[in-house]
């Protein structure tokens, strides 16, 4: 292999962009969310893995709220998060990144993105759902500085995500609510 073939720095990654999603990135948003799904086959959750994606329509319908924030890394779609804005807060409806970028601190990245996205809109804290024991669910999370909800702490919105989800047949008992207080611009 000639001098020239070879990377300048082969220890370099390459370079993550994030920003606002924009209707073309649909397709790849739906990508994303299917391959990451694949890795929950490794923990024996295995209906996750073989769900759909998020209809089309319904992912067009949050990007079009600016309530979707994607990592591209050399052009391409290597992650996403989408939330909702709340009164006071903003939920976490889903944060996927592909498996051959985990491990590159995107998803903490585009939680820093909500953090800002919440800072603009008075919000003081983010929240989300996960499961308790996947690895890179609650324990990552707990990491970037959530905490686990008790059940006395759900308000009616998180309640009628709970009964959204057991009406889909989600099994809640495997899952918890997170919470953390919005980061100071400085903290990103």
């Amino acid at each position: 292999m000639s001098a020239e073939t070879l990377p300048a720095n082969p220890m370099q990654l390459p370079v993550v962009h994030y920003r606002p999603a924009v209707p073309e990135d649909v397709p790849s948003i739906r990508v994303v969310e299917y391959e990451a799904a694949q890795r929950f086959v490794s923990v024996g959750l295995t209906g996750i893995a073989a769900a759909r994606p998020m209809d089309a329509p319904f992912v067009l319908k949050k990007v079009g709220a600016a309530e979707v924030i994607v990592a591209q890394c050399d052009g391409e779609c290597v992650g996403f998060v989408m939330f909702a804005v709340l009164r006071g807060r903003i939920y976490v409806e889903a944060l996927d990144v592909v498996p051959q970028h985990a491990g590159r601190r995107i998803g903490a990245a585009l939680l820093d993105h909500v953090d800002a996205r919440a800072r603009e809109t008075g919000a003081t804290h983010v929240e989300l759902s996960t499961f308790r024991h996947v690895p890179w669910n609650a324990p990552y999370y707990q990491r970037l500085g959530f905490s686990v909800l008790d059940d006395d702490e759900l308000d009616a919105a998180l309640l009628r995500i709970r009964n959204l989800r057991i009406a889909r047949g989600v099994d809640e008992t495997k899952r918890v609510f997170m919470r953390r207080a919005v980061k100071s611009a400085g903290h990103e």
